[in-house]
């Protein structure tokens, strides 16, 4: 296993592809407001209980607590280790406005860059930002690009905004002056908040105005799937990844329906990913990653060349422009078949 993209260019078809997961989460209590864990709780206490399991919910919280004390990300580059992932996009979404949170927002970007550079090579950070922090949320977001060289934004509209807000556009100057993606969440997800802010049509206006600057709709091909596949086909600078994919509410599972998504002719606009650790307690990394195997129901009839895309030169290829970038050493293979 390398530990890093750079130090491990392919050296041709029959090299493993590089994997990229174009999600995960610093699973800590630094990062993710304890609130947050406590709904992620109450809401699996009320599956396992409809379906008959007595599973006390101070028992369930402790489950989810005791895997959120990761704080400097030793136990997800293991577990990236063992699934066979080069390198991932660590995502830091900014809670702030809607949740009690652990550290200030510079606090929590100072550690990240040290949780970066301890785990060299392995992260590409996306540093969350609310277009409700004014002139220093931008300053922040500037000196993370200039000084820690974090490679991209993270937006999480549904605390309350949308991803095309106008307070929003002082981010997307500094990511097309610099050449960083924008991820935005898209579907539901913490319950407390808006989930009609996770429509990706939301993001359309913003894609148009900045056509200079690439966007990914996270979670894109799980929920409102049609809506983020016609964008991804229609707009140059629009992407999806598939974080949550085994979570995906179809009746013949998620294989088959990743299986329809790879064959629409978008291959070099999706992004593989799992949103890791935040199913710790019922997958492993290496079980999620394995499923895109050679010869697995997800990736049936697939060209090999288009699931080298997906698994990784897609996501290599948004961040290429970024600073301190650790695709600088990538070979022209490595970012082959990607027009």
């Amino acid at each position: 296993m390398s530990t890093a993209v750079a130090s491990a260019p392919g050296a041709g078809r029959g090299t493993p592809p590089h994997v990229v997961d174009a999600q995960v989460q610093l699973g800590s209590q630094l990062a993710v407001p304890r609130a947050f864990l406590e709904y992620q709780a109450d809401n699996a206490h009320h599956r396992m209980a409809s379906y008959g399991h007595t599973v006390r919910r101070e028992r369930m919280l402790d489950r989810v607590l005791s895997v959120h004390q990761d704080d400097e990300a030793d136990r997800l580059v293991a577990e990236m280790d063992e699934a066979g992932v080069d390198q991932a996009f660590l995502v830091i979404p900014d809670y702030s406005h809607v949740a009690r949170c652990a550290m200030t927002p510079p606090e929590l970007a100072s550690h990240i860059h040290k949780v970066s550079d301890r785990h060299a090579d392995r992260f590409r950070v996306f540093w969350g930002v609310d277009p409700r922090n004014g002139q220093d949320g931008i300053d922040l977001f500037e000196r993370c690009v200039t000084e820690y060289g974090f490679a991209g934004l993270k937006l999480y509209p549904l605390c309350g905004y949308s991803p095309s807000d106008r307070r929003l556009y002082p981010y997307f100057e500094i990511c097309a002056s610099h050449g960083l993606p924008v991820l935005s969440h898209t579907g539901p997800g913490w319950g407390p908040l808006e989930f009609e802010y996770g429509a990706p049509l939301l993001l359309d206006s913003a894609a148009r105005d900045f056509p200079r600057v690439n966007f990914i709709l996270g979670h894109g091909g799980v929920t409102h799937v049609e809506e983020a596949t016609y964008m991804c086909s229609h707009r140059p600078n629009v992407y999806l990844d598939i974080s949550q994919f085994h979570a995906v509410l179809a009746a013949d599972g998620w294989q088959s329906h990743l299986n329809r998504l790879f064959r629409l002719g978008i291959s070099h606009k999706i992004l593989f990913g799992t949103c890791w650790p935040s199913y710790r307690l019922s997958e492993s990394l290496r079980g999620l990653v394995g499923a895109f195997a050679q010869g697995q129901p997800a990736v049936a009839g697939l060209k090999e060349s288009d699931r080298r895309m997906i698994l990784g030169q897609n996501s290599l290829r948004l961040v290429a422009g970024a600073p301190k970038s650790a695709t600088d050493n990538v070979t022209a293979t490595d970012r082959g078949d990607l027009a």
